[in-house]
């Protein structure tokens, strides 16, 4: 029956794709019940479209789920790959928890509020000041040991292809790499290691679109976190090369027999091809 996508800028030029506002989601059930495909909905659309709808979703369910949360994302990370995650440590934000951390963490440390993004929401604790404010902001601790680094590695993953593997330098303004906080892009070699790492870890859980955080400490490769959604300007080729990379496996993933309707009585099925 097609795609349907809710992000038109992402999926321009998509052919046999019908493009829809968010907030029709309900009055367009018929259309999107049909679809082969449904392209970037947003998070509170997943439920109705994946179990209601029962409709096959790109990025896929996992990108959402773990990518909206640093906490679930950490300790999925854990789940696969436990040798490559900082030391974290993750607690309510009661007074006893507060006081337990401040005493176990070695200054300087990171705290993150577990809903953010382009290095929003991270914190670099320095002091009782720091990690006061820092109580004040959140209702769950999420800490961090900090890596002793001045860059770290953003690998780009469409599908089961490495997009682009590239550095990412340390603004002289603020801890962070993030380009959009005033990180630079530099396209040196990065380890193989760090690649493998992405490719196992996105493997392992499912993640067809996201742009994945490594840091490296003495050859050892660190996953910090993805995201779902990222910036491209360190994407050779930008949004020409991306919306090709995920137009090439959209096509190519072989779909199986899935339902079709959210009537009444009996389901249909259908092959897609």
């Amino acid at each position: 029956m097609g795609w349907i996508s809710f992000d038109p800028l992402r999926t321009f030029s998509f052919p046999d794709t019908r493009f829809l506002k968010p907030d029709e989601l309900f009055a367009q059930r018929e259309l999107l019940s049909a679809a082969d495909w449904i392209l970037f909905p947003e998070y509170w659309q997943i439920g109705a479209l994946v179990y209601g709808y029962q409709r096959r979703i790109f990025p896929s369910q996992a990108s959402y789920l773990l990518g909206h949360n640093k906490i679930e994302m950490t300790r999925a990370f854990m789940a696969v790959a436990p040798e490559h995650v900082p030391e974290t440590h993750i607690a309510a934000n009661t007074p006893e928890q507060a006081a337990e951390l401040w005493s176990r963490m070695l200054l300087p440390f990171v705290a993150k509020i577990p809903r953010s993004s382009q290095g929003q929401g991270v914190w670099l604790i320095e002091s009782l000041t720091d990690w006061k404010n820092y109580l004040a902001a959140t209702d769950v601790l999420y800490v961090q040991e900090h890596l002793p680094i001045d860059r770290d590695i953003r690998i780009v993953r469409v599908g089961k292809q490495i997009l682009t593997a590239y550095w990412r330098v340390q603004s002289p303004y603020t801890f962070h790499n993030n380009v959009s906080r005033g990180g630079d892009v530099d396209y040196s070699p990065v380890p193989e290691a760090a690649i493998a790492l992405v490719e196992k870890v996105a493997d392992a859980l499912g993640i067809d679109h996201a742009g994945f955080d490594v840091a490296v400490v003495n050859g050892h490769p660190y996953l910090i976190e993805f995201n779902r959604l990222f910036g491209n300007v360190g994407i050779p080729g930008g949004d020409e090369c991306l919306r090709k990379a995920i137009l090439e496996y959209l096509l190519g993933v072989d779909l199986p027999e899935v339902p079709v309707g959210v009537g009444r009585g009996r389901r249909r099925l259908r092959r897609v091809a």
